[in-house]
C-alpha cells in the first residue's frame, strides 16, 4: 500500500502549523523536517514541545539531518512523535538507534543522496523503516537525482518487507519512477502544496501514478 506523507520544512511556527492545518485532514502522517545547521545548511524549528496538541490528533514522524539525533530524541518522543528517522550521515548512527528503541517509537534510518548504498547495509536488519534521499538533504524544491532509484531497489531487494519511503523530487511523473523501485511512502513537500486549493488532489494524483 502507497503511503503519501506530507513534508513541511520551515522555521517559523506559524507557516509549520498553517501547513499542518492544510494537510491534515488528506494525511495520516505528517513529516517534520529538523535541521540545527550541523548535518545540513539549514535550521528549523526545534521547540518540539508545541508539537504535542497536534500529535494528538495527527501520527507525526521527525526526519532528523541534524549530526546528534540522539540529542533530539526524548524531546521529540515526549511530545508525541511516532517515529524518528536519522541518517547514517550523523556522528553515531549507532547512538541514536540505541536510544530510540527506548522511547517506544518506529525507528527509521535515512541515506543521503551523495552517500553509497554500502553504509546503508549494516542498519537495515535492526530498523522500521528506511528513507531514501533521492535529492541532497537541506533544502525542498530539488529535482529527483535518477541514480539514487538503484538504491531503492538495492534495499527491497534485501529486505523486501521493509518500508521504504522516499523524498525529494516527487511529483506525477517521479512518483511511478519510485514506486516500481519498491518505494511505499512518498514524502512530498513542493508538489502538494503548490495550490492549497487542490491538496487532497495532488495527493490522490501521487498514489495513483
Amino acid at each position: 500500500m502507497i503511503e503519501i506523507i506530507p513534508g513541511i520544512l520551515e522555521q517559523e511556527w506559524s507557516k509549520i502549523e498553517e501547513r499542518i492545518r492544510l494537510v491534515a485532514p488528506y494525511a495520516p502522517w505528517i513529516q517534520i523536517d529538523v535541521a540545527d545547521n550541523t548535518l545540513v545548511p539549514n535550521a528549523t524549528l526545534l521547540d518540539f514541545e508545541k508539537f504535542k496538541p497536534i500529535a494528538q490528533k495527527t501520527s507525526l514522524e521527525a526526519h532528523l539531518m541534524v549530526a546528534h539525533p540522539e540529542k533530539y530524541t526524548r524531546q521529540l518522543a515526549d511530545s508525541g512523535f511516532k517515529r524518528l528517522i536519522a541518517h547514517i550521515e550523523g556522528a553515531d548512527p549507532r547512538l541514536f538507534l540505541d536510544q530510540a528503541r527506548y522511547e517506544s517509537v518506529e525507528v527509521g534510518i535515512a541515506i543521503d543522496g551523495p552517500t553509497e548504498i554500502e553504509q546503508l547495509e549494516p542498519y537495515l536488519e535492526e530498523v522500521d523503516c528506511v528513507l531514501v534521499m533521492l535529492i541532497e538533504a537541506g533544502f525542498s524544491g530539488q529535482e529527483l537525482q535518477p541514480e539514487n532509484l538503484e538504491k531503492i531497489k538495492t534495499v527491497h531487494r534485501n529486505v523486501p518487507d521493509i518500508p521504504i519511503e522516499v523524498d525529494g523530487g516527487i511529483n506525477e511523473t517521479t512518483a511511478r519512477l519510485v514506486k516500481d523501485a519498491g518505494a511505499t511512502r512518498l514524502v512530498t513537500t513542493t508538489y502538494i502544496y503548490k495550490d492549497p486549493q487542490k491538496i487532497s488532489e495532488a495527493i490522490e494524483e501521487l498514489k495513483n501514478a
